[in-house]
């Protein structure tokens, strides 16, 4: 292709694939996102379904009862929430007294120092937020359309991920047979990479929810912060989604302990906590264990996650970061790739063994003479 195709026909080619699969993501969401999704967890639940195999279990059986044990632990997060939030809507109008209290406080200091202030009521931000809600009622009405949508996707992921499991042999024999038999080891080699760095960055997030949650709980129960459970596990989760989620995370519990009690030392050590909670998370857990295999660099991942966003909303902020890892491993098994892995990949792990270096420069040497021998030739 590069010898065919000038630079000026290349681009505009690259450049109309890269809008028509945009296009194709964005179209096709409620059936690719459930797809990513049942993938991802069939990659992450396929060892205990191959270890149950392993010890008699037929192979039917032994899929069920991996998809149900994913399901049990699915719903036992979601009655965690709904009961914490339960317990959560009960202050809500004494959140909504403090708030009010708050615009009060506001109104008189600005009538003190602001000529000409325009006080705010609660009311009037009542009455905003109704007339908001009455001009964009055809909005809200493909939310809730959206939300159907959701909910059957939440029946059908459970239905796929079943299906990837007990197909999975039969998928990954369809994937050996696309390519030629000289690249068959090649081939297995990057399956079984996306295999293993799938499976390593979804144990190694929950993990890390896991250490992060109880930290959380220990420190906001330690600054007598109600509900200290429910913020703790959110804010955790919230951990998935790079720099935006441990920011908001952390705002929640934040703007709670500033409603709720009486000194700023609350809120200010609430902010503190997490601080060295998320410092601790990036510099120590993450890295640990989750490991450099599906580690990007921070600009890659900001992209990832504003690509993301415009493709598939917060379900694309999530996906985005473990596709990013498995583009990544691609990428560095394909020759012609590896520039683009290279820039995918964190700073701090890319280090280029001395025999992948001389690999290189000898590329490179020979790329050169070719060059010169082209210009020599003209």
């Amino acid at each position: 292709m590069d010898e065919r195709f000038p630079l000026y026909i290349k681009i505009p080619m690259v450049l109309l694939t890269i809008v028509l699969t945009v296009f194709i993501m964005i179209t096709a969401k409620s059936v690719l996102v459930p797809l990513l999704i049942a993938g991802l967890l069939a990659v992450l639940i396929s060892p205990l379904s191959s270890f149950l195999e392993q010890n008699g279990f037929p192979k039917l059986l032994a899929v069920a009862i991996s998809v149900i044990a994913l399901l049990a632990f699915v719903f036992g997060l979601a009655y965690f929430f709904y009961n914490q939030l339960i317990g959560f809507a009960d202050e809500i109008g004494h959140l909504e007294r403090k708030v009010n209290e708050w615009i009060e406080a506001f109104n008189a200091f600005s009538e003190r120092h602001i000529d000409g202030a325009v006080p705010i009521s609660f009311e009037n931000v009542q009455s905003a937020i109704f007339r908001y809600i009455r001009e964009n009622v055809a909005t809200l009405t493909q939310g809730v359309i959206a939300t159907a949508t959701t909910i059957t996707i939440v029946f059908i992921i459970p239905i796929y991920i079943f299906l990837f499991l007990y197909f999975r042999h039969f998928l990954i024999a369809f994937v050996m047979r696309a390519f030629p038999e000289r690249h068959q080891d090649k081939v297995s080699s990057v399956v079984h990479k996306v295999k293993l760095v799938v499976q390593n960055y979804i144990v190694g997030m929950f993990i890390v929810i896991l250490i992060l949650a109880t930290l959380n709980s220990i420190a906001l129960f330690s600054l007598g912060i109600r509900h200290a459970m429910l913020f703790a596990v959110f804010a955790a989760i919230l951990n998935v989604i790079p720099f935006l989620g441990p920011f908001i995370g952390a705002t929640l519990p934040i703007v709670y302990a500033l409603l709720t009690k009486d000194s700023l030392w609350y809120p200010f050590g609430v902010f503190a906590v997490f601080y060295v909670i998320q410092l601790a998370e990036s510099n120590i857990f993450t890295p640990k264990i989750v490991g450099g295999k599906v580690s990007m660099n921070p600009l890659m991942t900001i992209i990832a996650l504003f690509i993301g966003n415009f493709i598939w909303g917060l379900t694309g902020m999530i996906l985005f970061i473990p596709g990013m890892a498995i583009m990544k491993v691609i990428f560095d098994e394909t020759e012609g790739m590896e520039p683009y892995g290279f820039l995918l990949g964190d700073t701090k792990s890319s280090n280029i063994s001395p025999a992948r270096q001389r690999f290189r420069a000898k590329k490179m040497k020979a790329l050169r003479d070719k060059i010169r021998a082209k210009k020599s030739s003209e």
